[in-house]
């Protein structure tokens, strides 16, 4: 694994994990019961993005270095993955 298809893997698991995190947590105005007239009762009063930017970066990192050393150490090859014997023998 090169080192941009390592800063790719990140970004993808970054964002898979970010999109996860989220609707953790998440304070509506409904909630409250303090509801913006104009807005939906759903709206978010308090997200707390900076806590779970920094959950989703540590997360992610534990994430990546998980995959990235299962996939240097060859563990799980491309080879594994192909169920029709398309791809040539690496012998």
């Amino acid at each position: 694994m090169g080192v941009t298809s390592g800063l790719v893997l990140y970004a993808v698991i970054w964002f898979m994990t970010f999109l996860i995190v989220i609707p953790i947590r998440i304070e509506t105005q409904g909630d409250r019961g303090e509801i913006v007239p104009g807005t939906h009762a759903g709206a978010p009063e308090h997200h707390y993005l900076k806590q779970k930017a920094v959950i989703t970066t540590i997360a992610a990192a534990v994430l990546w270095a998980i995959i990235a050393t299962i996939i240097l150490s060859g563990w799980i090859t491309v080879n594994d993955f192909d169920w029709f014997d398309r791809l040539p023998d690496p012998q």
